[in-house]
């Protein structure tokens, strides 16, 4: 059976299309698992699909002054080195990460484990935790004819934002 690890968090945006594609990837034959965070939205919404779940250590990288910039790197370390322990241990053909200050730990780990990583930016530009990985993506998914120009030529892959099926199966009436 093939494998792969979802990654991404720190927000909702940034599970919800993960959790659109669980289906699909099922489907497909890949028995799936996710790694997060110890206690993000991601660890409670992947959940409730019974995915298995690894958290890891995050660091948030901001761009402007807290006293967390001081000790996060070192949280973004450790993610890093418990991301590498569950990949040689999940042993995934590849890595989707959605995003979010969760995934650069992952990403990261996956590539030094050589394991193909395929990345998702939903927003216009590319946000700081995908601006570190697309280095060492192997195709980088996004939503906007506009934003292939500022990805690399020979990884940018026009594609949208997967989206649950339930919702195009939504009614009018109950949702007034």
């Amino acid at each position: 059976m093939k494998k792969i690890v979802l990654t991404g968090g720190g927000t909702a945006g940034h599970v919800t299309p993960n959790i659109a594609l669980l289906p699909h990837l099922e489907a497909a034959g890949y028995e799936v698992s996710y790694i997060g965070s110890y206690d993000g939205i991601e660890k409670k919404l992947i959940g409730d699909f019974g995915v298995p779940y690894y958290g890891i250590s995050t660091g948030k990288l901001r761009r402007y002054f807290s006293w967390k910039n001081f000790s996060d790197p070192f949280r973004v370390i450790k993610g890093f080195s418990e991301a590498k322990k569950y990949l040689k241990e999940i042993r995934p053909d590849v890595v989707f990460s959605k995003g979010g200050f969760v995934s650069v730990p992952v990403v990261r780990a996956a590539a030094s484990l050589h394991i193909p990583c395929i990345i998702h930016e939903c927003d216009m530009t590319p946000g700081l935790a995908n601006k570190l990985c697309i280095p060492v993506a192997r195709k980088v998914c996004c939503n906007f004819p506009e934003t292939v120009s500022m990805l690399p030529a020979d990884k940018a892959v026009l594609t949208g934002t997967p989206i649950r099926e339930e919702l195009s199966k939504g009614s009018r009436t109950p949702g007034l």
